[in-house]
């Protein structure tokens, strides 16, 4: 009987660490695991600047 996992269509990359400390293995990872987001810090200086700066009612309930 062949190994079932062979047909995935996808593969995780190797990881580090165990339990609540495991991540993956940025050795291991490439452009093919979606792991490159040029424009991250753009959205997260546009995240900054849109978000209040003191606590209160969030944005999407109207209580």
């Amino acid at each position: 009987m062949s190994d079932p996992l062979d047909k995935a269509t996808s593969k995780a990359p190797a990881t580090l660490g165990e339990g609540c400390l495991s991540r993956y293995d940025p050795d291991d990872l490439d452009a093919e695991d979606g792991t490159d987001f040029p424009g991250a810090a753009r959205l997260w200086e546009q995240l900054q600047e849109e978000s209040p700066d003191t606590p209160g009612p969030d944005r999407n309930n109207a209580g």
